[in-house]
């Protein structure tokens, strides 16, 4: 097994980044969060978790241990795979989908490309214990109400140059402020160019 990877990168993209460890070069198929949360280049050290089946051992890449220990997590649902729990950690932060599950949103787990309704109650069901048994709580739930607007602004703001995770992390700070008012993307952007 192995459990990270400490390198350069080799070359990077939204899907995969290749890991130059000595001069073995690691292909480590990535989620949109993690590419946020790494460097284009120079040393990197990603946490991996290496797929095994009769037709392929892939490797999974993570920025963080939070996001791997939630890959875990999701793969092992009866009905996700390692690529829809990819594509699941590519739809949101690792936090906004704990506050989803221990929250009971399935309307914002079935949003997510490749989720079905019977998938999202199913992660529901299966996670919503463990991760409030973590400290998950419900308090701690995302404003996920109007993910366009949330979208829009991280759109703006990632395309200004900011980080991902940072703008994330500003937008939802935001919107945890503002809960119960409505506010547009161009607000939203203007109040989280305050914060960096």
């Amino acid at each position: 097994m192995i459990a990270f990877i400490e390198g350069t990168v080799e070359e990077k993209n939204p899907a995969y980044c290749i890991v130059n460890c000595q001069g073995v070069g690691y292909l480590v198929h990535i989620s949109l969060n993690t590419y946020s949360g790494i460097p284009d280049s120079g040393k990197v050290k990603i946490h991996t978790l290496q797929v095994i089946r009769e037709d392929a051992h892939t490797l999974f890449g993570f920025a963080d241990k939070e996001e791997k220990e939630l890959f875990k997590l999701l793969i092992s649902v009866s009905g996700v795979g390692p690529n829809t729990a990819r594509m699941i950690l590519s739809s949101m932060s690792p936090a906004e989908i704990k506050a989803a599950i221990v929250n009971n949103n399935i309307s914002v787990l079935q949003s997510i490309k490749g989720i079905g309704a019977k998938s999202a109650q199913r992660i529901v069901v299966d996670l919503k214990d463990r991760l409030e048994k973590e400290g998950v709580l419900e308090d701690e739930n995302l404003v996920l109400v109007n993910n366009t607007i949330q979208e829009e602004a991280l759109s703006a703001l990632v395309m200004l140059g900011f980080a991902k995770s940072s703008a994330q992390k500003a937008i939802s700070s935001i919107l945890k402020q503002k809960q119960g008012t409505v506010i547009s993307a161009e607000a939203l952007v203007k109040e989280a160019l305050k914060n960096f």
